[in-house]
């Protein structure tokens, strides 16, 4: 069974980066087990592989990170579950198939968000999960995600209570015409904590 790990109090982001790749390699080598972070990061905007330098609007103080993760920038901090499967696609009962990896990902988010009343979907050819805010999509979590000998790093970002005028920074995965939003401007007021307990139960179902 995968083990979830939850990082305490706000976690920088550069510190996080080197615990994900150290379990990275350890899981490569068969020296650590499978686990799933959970995490709330201080301030920081991350940039993936696919970001534009014209994304980058307006950083202010906050830091800008380059990482190795699929996609463009995003914004993380307070409010927001930042998970971060380290999983061996190559072991048995699985699939080295990284498209299909994301869709398991978008769908175990989608059937958590569902325990808490949320109607979440896909868009084809766009990588993360969506709810309709004033009858137009608006995104709620965010995929990024990498491989290393089939070991998964990086991954999801669900805006539970974040401060949504943060992604007023940049344009969030590259999408100018799509707002963002989170639990909380929806109307459903809850913690971390709680939003953990039902993805944690869910989990197995997938993966």
């Amino acid at each position: 069974m995968v083990r979830f790990i939850t990082l305490p109090n706000l976690a920088e982001y550069g510190h996080t980066l080197q615990l994900m790749e150290t379990r990275v390699k350890n899981v490569i080598n068969h020296f650590s087990e499978e686990v799933v972070y959970l995490v709330e990061h201080s301030d920081i905007y991350s940039a993936g592989t696919s970001f534009r330098d014209s994304e980058l609007l307006n950083p202010r103080n906050i830091p800008v990170i380059y990482t190795g993760r699929g996609g463009g920038f995003t914004y993380h901090g307070v409010g927001q579950r930042v998970i971060y499967p380290i999983l061996d696609l190559s072991s048995e009962g699985r699939k080295k198939d990284l498209k299909l990896y994301i869709k398991l990902l978008e769908n175990w988010i989608i059937d958590s968000l569902s325990s808490f009343g949320i109607t979440a979907f896909t868009i084809n050819g766009m990588v993360g999960v969506w709810v309709k805010q004033n009858g137009m999509p608006a995104k709620i979590a965010s995929i990024g995600v990498r491989v290393k000998k089939w070991v998964t790093y990086h991954g999801v970002a669900v805006n539970i209570s974040t401060n949504l005028d943060m992604f007023d920074g940049i344009i969030a995965c590259g999408l100018k015409a799509y707002a963002i939003t989170s639990l909380k401007k929806l109307g459903v007021d809850i913690t971390l904590t709680q939003f953990d307990e039902v993805a944690k139960n869910k989990f197995l179902e997938y993966f």
